[in-house]
């Protein structure tokens, strides 16, 4: 534990360093957010969003690309330092994920920088477009988990492993592109997102170290330590946010970590205020496409709450304590036999 802890320090204090020249490249480049109406994943305006975020024009995104690149070069550095058990397969699902994942949603914040200047319109793509290309990206890693790694099982609280087959595959599929979604819906409050990240990082740490998973060990440390460092500028009023290069990142690597530990439980329990996230998201969609009509006020949940009045540092600090909770309560199912 020593050790890994070591490697959050590192990665820790590398992200700190860095981050400041990447803000200020971020601007040089003027890759920040623009004085213009947003949309959301399906590229429908968001007026009540803007109403509450108009304030943050100028603030530069895409700070998931320099978390994705430290942690990556550190990952693959540690094992020619540490003696430690090695998985190749396990290496390639983890790092395939992590960066695939923000090489597309890397595309989206480049798309947003050249759309509308100079009379350029990037090639553009809508959401069904981009949730087929995240289930394609997902096989990948779902696929190496069950043929390579030998996961074909679900553990269910009261009936133990419960071995699903080839069925394996859809499901990992499922958890990854939920995950890397609804940890983009999460991120539209300064630190919100990046927090609850690190509350479950520190969970499924725990649970690795307890499993004696030390390649996964080690990512989850190394990425603990570049998110805790982003974190310091990222919280209300954020000098630079993650963007889709990291929310798309971040969101499918905490599902594979969850996936790899083997708890499917406790992937949705520890991250729980995800779910509720996309959730609530998902139910607004179902009841405008089947029955003509928004089931709540608004979606997702932290806008609610933006909308009924609650400043942003109280939505993210409460949703932190939330996840807190979870957190606890999805390391005592993982545990509790």
């Amino acid at each position: 534990m020593a050790q890994l802890l070591g490697f959050t320090l590192l990665s820790l204090v590398i992200t700190a360093l860095l981050i400041v020249p990447f803000i200020d490249f971020l601007y040089k480049i003027k890759l920040r957010r623009q004085d213009q109406k947003t949309v959301d994943l399906f590229n429908k305006p968001t007026p009540i969003f803007d109403k509450f975020h108009a304030w943050k024009v100028g603030t530069p995104f895409g700070g998931g690309l320099l978390i994705i690149i430290i942690v990556s070069v550190l990952f693959l550095w540690s094992f020619g330092v540490l003696n430690v058990d090695v998985s190749l397969w396990e290496i390639f699902v983890i790092l395939f994920t992590f960066i695939s994942f923000g090489v597309l949603g890397f595309y989206d914040d480049v798309k947003k920088l050249i759309n509308g200047r100079d009379n350029i319109n990037f090639f553009g793509l809508r959401f069904r477009h981009k949730f087929i290309l995240q289930c394609l990206l997902a096989v990948v890693p779902a696929t190496i988990l069950y043929t390579h790694l030998g996961y074909s099982f679900l553990f269910v609280r009261g009936l133990g492993q419960v071995n699903v087959g080839f069925l394996y595959i859809p499901f990992a599929v499922f958890v990854i592109v939920s995950f890397a979604n609804a940890f983009n819906i999460t991120d539209g409050l300064d630190g919100l997102a990046p927090g609850l990240l690190l509350i479950a990082l520190v969970a499924f740490l725990s649970i690795s170290f307890a499993n004696v998973e030390q390649s996964l060990g080690l990512f989850i440390a190394i990425l603990m330590g570049s998110v805790a460092a982003f974190l310091y500028f990222n919280v209300y009023k954020a000098r630079i946010w993650l963007g889709d290069v990291g929310s798309m990142s971040l969101g499918a690597s905490l599902a594979i970590i969850g996936l790899l530990t083997g708890k499917i439980l406790a992937i949705a329990i520890i991250g729980g205020v995800f779910v509720l996230e996309v959730g609530s998201s998902l139910v607004q969609i179902l009841g405008k496409k089947f029955l003509k009509r928004k089931i709540l006020p608004i979606a997702p949940l932290h806008l609610y709450f933006q909308k009924r009045g609650w400043d942003e540092p109280k939505i993210v600090m409460r949703a932190w304590w939330l996840g807190i909770v979870f957190a606890i309560l999805g390391l005592y199912l993982a545990y509790y036999k």
